[in-house]
């Protein structure tokens, strides 16, 4: 038996169209102690690392200063592939020192289809409840939280970011952090995502049939195939399937992504990208209704209000994190922005 095929054999081969097995989390709070290194490829199993924005081990400053990232687990993954899908239940973790409930972050994509629920889920600062037949897509970097009362059940999948070429990134709208996370589908658009679901959970565990290097080939695009689906529904939702392939907003967006915490300045961005400043404004507010402004300083917010929620750094050195060197200048940015103070908005939620 080959390595490839050991793989395969030693996974749990439930039918993602029942979701009546285990793989995910139920928020109970109990951490995962299990060695994970056996090649279970259950809900977000990854071992024991974490990357370099999470915490040091053993250093108790460390961990509440930073919101722990975990990465995508791909030595666990059928084939060694970017991604992994099957059934979600009741004793996953991410990590073995990481309780779902807590808040945290992850570096790849999760997309959970729910045959069960209510289901409570927060994702940067609001609760989402999703119920069967509804679909939650979470992206790289967003701050998220299981519910410690909620049953997940149903098919989850996740995605390695680079699995994809570019053009299907930009085609399904993989980083439309402006679109919205919870999906209710139609009738007709569940029968086809699940369609499309179980196809694609079929070629995952096929590890016999093709070489590697084709079954990753045929697994990309039949990955494609459910995301189209997934990225028109979400376009769809949001009124905005008209923005996906426009370039100039995408560049932007990624651009902002890389750069928000040091560079606030839309001319700087519009020189950097090679976009006139009426070039920028044009394709923003196309995308999103707002300003090239309006945009930065939309995600500036975000990252402030996650440091102040999820870690004790000091209101002076979140401001530094997302650009402000000056304490009382981040203060008003942030009052501005949000009608509190960084203090207040701690306090708030604490």
């Amino acid at each position: 038996m080959t390595d490839r095929t050991q793989r395969a054999a030693d996974k749990d081969s439930g039918d993602t169209g029942s979701g009546d097995t285990g793989f995910g989390a139920t928020g109970s709070g109990d951490t995962d102690s299990r060695d994970t290194g056996s090649g279970d490829t259950g809900f977000g199993a990854t071992g024991s690392r974490d990357t370099g924005s999470g915490a040091t081990r053993g250093d108790g400053n460390a961990d509440r200063d930073r919101i722990r990232t975990f990465p995508f687990p791909a030595e666990l993954a059928v084939g060694g592939v970017g991604m992994q899908m099957g059934p979600m239940g009741t004793d996953r973790t991410w990590h073995a020192h990481a309780p779902l409930h807590r808040v945290h972050r992850i570096d790849f994509h999760v997309v959970m289809l729910f045959t069960d629920g209510p289901v409570r889920h927060m994702i940067d600062f609001a609760e989402y409840e999703a119920t069967a037949g509804d679909v939650l897509w979470i992206r790289p970097g967003q701050v998220h939280r299981f519910s410690r009362d909620s049953v997940y059940r149903g098919t989850v999948l996740t995605m390695q970011p680079g699995f994809l070429p570019r053009s299907t990134v930009e085609a399904t709208g993989l980083y439309r952090y402006d679109l919205p996370p919870l999906l209710h589908p139609e009738p007709a658009q569940l029968t086809a995502l699940r369609t499309a679901l179980d196809q694609l959970h079929r070629e995952y565990e096929d590890t016999v049939t093709l070489p590697l290097s084709l079954h990753a080939a045929v697994l990309r695009h039949t990955l494609t195939a459910f995301l189209l689906r997934l990225a028109h529904l979400a376009a769809s939702s949001a009124r905005t399937s008209r923005q996906q392939t426009d370039s100039t907003f995408t560049r932007f967006r990624d651009a902002v992504e890389q750069g928000f915490a040091t560079n606030h300045s839309v001319s700087a961005y519009a020189d950097a990208l090679g976009y006139s400043r009426r070039t920028l404004v044009r394709a923003v507010r196309a995308a999103t209704g707002e300003t090239p402004k309006g945009f930065i300083d939309k995600r500036v917010v975000l990252e402030a209000k996650r440091l102040l929620a999820h870690t004790d750094l000091p209101i002076g050195r979140v401001g530094v994190a997302v650009g402000f060197p000056d304490a009382a200048n981040f203060s008003k940015f942030f009052h501005l922005h949000t009608g509190q103070t960084p203090v207040a908005f701690r306090a708030e939620l604490r």
